[in-house]
């Protein structure tokens, strides 16, 4: 049993990435890459507009199987970086990445933050839609927190977590490649219809699982893995790895977005310890996933190496049980504790009859509306009204999207309240480097010349930049930096301080 105190199971750092599908509604404005630009371009709440982001100590090439592949790495220069960056008060990034709109949440340490801060997201997604409707007097675009344009064309939803480079990778990828293939059963986003030459299906749980093509790799849009192999831990790289996760779908509903991350950092949690945990080696991960995305039933049986077969459920509920077992003997956070019950809770509905998660869960809650539509319009599930409800659902704004429709009905379980989002939009965390990041935004905004994940870059004249190291997630904290950052009124004065 190999012990880390690395990362105490307490202060896990998470983060998600969201690429965001846009569609013009405008033939003129066909080009996807500049439309997201404009859109990022329209966020009100900007408090640094000429701040650029830092790619110095990124490297997405690296390959945790220990070598590093050939390719260029990102470097616009500053005029073109400004348009594909926007850096924000929370400690985030909003910005371009391909052909999308992308938020990614600051560096948090609770799912419950997670949910907050990935809500505030797709509140300023909205809100740069509708200031560009007012400054343009058009309106545009449309934004989905999807990951299919029912096209063909899949884009991401990236989660990260921090945990410590002991474990070794080949341990990762043997313990998460089921738990992977069976989390959508309660952290799908679900999707009408089949792609990427798959089998057919009128509705299915999960919008990524037809694009998934191997087990591990380092590719994210082609040949996608279900276990991703990039290893940049945007930390000090002896201490720490971040698991770069790719598999999942995004979330409207938030018991979805909770249960995501919460089972999966508790999974870490147990990793990290040496614990326990399950040992299923899946025949065939690849077809498997297709599988569990087309298993509305939860009856079908998984086919494990050997001969041997076993359900969705079954396999997580083996992880649920070696995560109860660990803390009956370890100290219970409260956010760990409540995640527990209601994955619990979650397993025993769906085995039962998975519509009694119609409240809950983005996949059924979604599916439940759709067949509420058909019985009253006497269609089916090839109806292109159905397949419009698939994206509308999934439309970011609060009086269009079908979601919210949800959410203003109270027909929808929440799990964090509107004054967290609203806060998150403007707040960074607290217990991480995202919150000096983000004071740092809001109150140097003048100064600032550029930040990243690991330091923030300050303009302090005569054509010179300071940078200001953060490369350990763990500190840049409220209670190491809010005393200092309340004193210091100039950016002299602050590197006076952090120099003393």
């Amino acid at each position: 049993m190999q012990e880390s105190t690395v990362l105490p199971p307490t202060l896990r750092v998470l983060g998600t990435e969201t690429e965001f599908g846009i569609a013009s509604r405008d033939p003129a404005t066909s080009d996807p890459v500049s439309n997201s630009i404009a859109v990022i371009g329209h966020y009100p709440g900007l408090p640094a507009p000429l701040a650029i982001w830092d790619y110095e100590n990124e490297n997405p090439l690296l390959d945790a199987r220990g070598f590093e592949v050939e390719g260029e790495r990102e470097r616009p220069n500053p005029e073109y970086n400004r348009q594909l960056n926007k850096v924000l008060a929370n400690g985030g990034r909003l910005y371009v990445d391909g052909a999308h709109p992308e938020y990614s949440t600051p560096e948090c340490t609770s799912p419950r933050e997670i949910v907050a801060f990935e809500k505030a997201g797709e509140r300023i997604l909205a809100q740069c839609l509708a200031q560009m409707t007012r400054v343009t007097g058009r309106d545009h675009f449309v934004l989905y927190k999807n990951n299919s344009d029912g096209k063909g064309n899949s884009y991401g939803y990236h989660e990260s977590y921090l945990m410590s480079r002991a474990v070794p990778f080949e341990r990762i990828v043997k313990i998460l490649a089921p738990f992977f293939v069976t989390r959508p059963i309660f952290a799908g986003a679900g999707k009408v219809g089949a792609e990427n030459q798959t089998n057919p299906a009128d509705y299915q749980i999960s919008q990524r699982a037809d694009f998934f093509e191997c087990l591990v790799d380092l590719n994210t849009m082609v040949r996608r893995p279900i276990v991703n192999s990039r290893d940049e831990p945007h930390a000090e790289y002896s201490k720490y790895r971040r698991l770069h996760v790719i598999v999942g779908d995004a979330n409207m509903a938030e018991l979805s977005t909770y249960l995501k991350v919460g089972t999966l950092s508790i999974i870490l949690d147990l990793l990290d310890a040496g614990a326990d945990l399950p040992q299923f080696e899946l025949d065939d991960p690849v077809r498997s996933i297709k599988q569990v995305s087309r298993d509305l039933s939860m009856k079908e049986t998984i086919k494990l190496a050997g001969g041997r077969s076993t359900t969705a459920v079954a396999i997580q509920r083996a992880y649920l049980k070696a995560a109860t077992g660990y803390y009956a003997c370890h100290d219970l956070p409260q956010v760990t504790k409540d995640i527990l019950v209601r994955w619990e809770d979650v397993l025993d509905k769906l085995e039962q009859d998975p519509r009694l998660l119609a409240r809950e869960l983005d996949w059924v809650a979604k599916r439940q509306m759709m067949e509420s539509y058909m019985e009253r319009k006497g269609c089916g599930w090839d109806d292109p009204r159905v397949r419009l409800m698939d994206l509308q659902y999934h439309d970011v704004r609060p009086d269009k999207g079908l979601y919210f429709t949800l959410e203003r009905s109270h027909l929808i379980e929440r799990v964090v309240q509107d004054v967290e989002i609203e806060r998150a939009e403007f707040t960074p965390p607290a217990g991480t480097r995202a919150y000096f990041r983000g004071r740092c935004v809001s109150k140097f905004a003048k100064s600032l010349y550029g930040v990243s994940w690991t330091s923030v870059l300050f303009d302090v004249g005569n054509n010179q930049v300071k940078r200001v190291p953060l490369m350990d997630p763990l500190r840049g904290t409220a209670s190491l930096t809010s005393d200092l950052l309340d004193q210091v009124e100039t950016v002299d004065a602050l590197l006076a301080k952090l120099k003393a």
